[in-house]
């Protein structure tokens, strides 16, 4: 099989299991087969779901919106226990790691107990946190414990001990999530429901999704792969789950959301839907991966929703025949998002 019917092949299953050639309706299950929507902007979220086709009525309650894979996402929230035990045990590098060397271990545990005991008395904002231990620290360490990306709250969020109050509110609230099994227990079943969901996927895929540090991501290379299909392109194996089922044909047109599974969820090469010529259109200096339209499959341009009003870039012209079927799936999206409670 030539490169290009390989990629497609790929491209074709991924979109499959990633609900973009077929409908979820529930958004609970949507959020569990995809283990959280990436949320650092809300809309996204919605965004996502309503072209996977879910129902997102009250969607800013039914999803627990925290810290995961060390970035924001929206969770069901019976899931959170299993996939904070990836972070029990040295897995990941991250900001809380920087936070210990940076101010010592005994400083930042004690302050992270007088947050819990002062969300137990009702405080649940950053600022009132930050206002009432200031007489008490310095405002250097103050200002690493409530840095703009998390500080201090993801570690609480690591502990499965809160979460934000919904997927807009900037507040926090006391959960009981605490992960009860270690890395080694769940890392298994987890990559299993990776390779399900994103196969065919790299274990480089695998680690770059989870936010594995080193030693984890050669942790993956040990467990069993033999149970995987796998998929051959250039020397890179692609593994996934091989269910039985037939897999539905990619899309003539299709839009994705910021931050799309389909893209973020794999390594910068082997971001398959995303030709090379557009990588810098698609995702900022910044990080931010911007909502795109994809035509069989393939990056074909952009699209954003300005003042309510849909904002369409279209980088190829294999796509121009598709624009007023862009402009009818972005203006309904329009309508879905007004109504969202």
């Amino acid at each position: 099989m030539h490169d290009k019917n390989i990629i497609e092949n790929i491209i074709r299953r991924r979109m499959h299991h990633l609900y973009l050639s077929r409908r979820c309706e529930d958004l609970e299950s949507l959020a569990h087969d995809l283990m959280g929507l990436h949320c650092w902007f809300y809309r996204n979220v919605v965004f996502s779901a309503i072209i996977r086709g879910a129902d997102v009525h009250s969607i800013k309650h039914r999803l627990t919106k925290t810290w995961l894979y060390g970035r924001l996402n929206g969770v069901v929230y019976e899931d959170l226990s299993t996939l904070l035990a990836l972070n029990v045990g040295d897995t990941k590098d991250g900001y809380y790691s920087w936070l210990m060397n940076s101010h010592g271990e005994e400083p930042i545990r004690e302050i992270s107990e007088l947050i819990i005991n002062l969300m137990e008395d009702g405080v649940c904002s950053r600022k009132e946190f930050r206002e009432i231990l200031s007489t008490s620290y310095e405002p250097r360490l103050l200002d690493s414990v409530f840095n703009s990306w998390g500080g201090i709250f993801v570690l609480l969020a690591d502990q499965g001990r809160v979460a934000f109050k919904s997927m807009t509110s900037r507040d926090f609230e006391l959960i009981s999530a605490e992960p009860t099994q270690t890395f080694a227990d769940v890392m298994p079943g987890l990559l299993k429901r990776y390779f399900k969901t994103y196969g065919p996927a790299t274990l480089a895929d695998a680690a770059w999704f989870f936010s594995l540090n080193k030693d984890a991501a050669k942790y993956i290379e040990t467990l069993n792969l033999d149970e995987y299909a796998r998929i051959e392109l250039g020397r890179k194996t692609f593994y996934y789950v091989d269910d039985g089922q037939d897999v539905c044909e990619i899309p003539e047109m299709t839009l994705l959301s910021g931050f799309d599974p389909v893209l973020s969820a794999y390594t910068v090469d082997n971001r398959l839907s995303l030709p090379s010529i557009y990588k810098k259109q698609v995702v900022l200096s910044s990080g931010i991966c911007l909502p795109t339209i994809a035509v069989d499959g393939f990056v074909a341009g952009k699209w954003n929703i300005v003042k309510n009003q849909p904002v369409v870039e279209l980088f190829d012209t294999c796509a121009k025949k598709y624009e007023d079927e862009i402009y009818a799936r972005i203006d309904n999206i329009i309508e879905i998002f007004k109504n969202v409670k």
